[in-house]
């Protein structure tokens, strides 16, 4: 990577909201378990290695940020996927089956898939209370004018 895309990708990071950020790292890990996979079929085992090393530690910490205590059943429930992603990984760098990748990489996808999703929604409904409080602001104001 050179100096200029590596500039870029700092900035982006530097400023991402929350949800972007949440994103960022499921690209990342989804990026990492694909270039686990490509590195078992070509032998490269140190960098089958790696992969799944970044891949563990950004799942890790997804799991280790859980809020049980606002998330309810659905805290749980993604607890119990990031261990099941965990264990496969842990597997696969162990045996070097690529196939258990097939399952982690789907469950990656959809959860990113999913907050992508829930990360638009909030967006589109804070860009109308944006929206409607402006106007409120403009009504007010025309009214003290008037």
């Amino acid at each position: 990577m050179n100096a200029y895309s590596s500039q870029y990708q700092n900035n982006a990071i530097l400023t991402a909201s929350k949800e972007q950020l949440l994103i960022m790292l499921y690209d990342g890990a989804i990026r990492f378990v694909r270039q686990a996979r490509q590195a078992i079929l070509d032998g490269r085992r140190a960098d089958k290695s790696y992969a799944i090393g970044r891949a563990v530690a950004i799942v890790t910490e997804f799991s280790n940020t859980l809020d049980y205590e606002a998330g309810g059943e659905i805290a749980l429930d993604l607890s119990r996927l990031y261990d099941f992603v965990i264990r496969e990984l842990t597997a696969v760098n162990a045996r070097d089956n690529h196939g258990r990748l097939d399952p982690v990489e789907k469950i990656l996808l959809d959860l990113r898939e999913g907050f992508a999703g829930a990360a638009e929604i909030a967006r589109k409904e804070a860009n109308l209370s944006s929206q409607t409080m402006q106007s409120n602001s403009a009504y007010e104001a025309m009214s003290v004018a008037g």
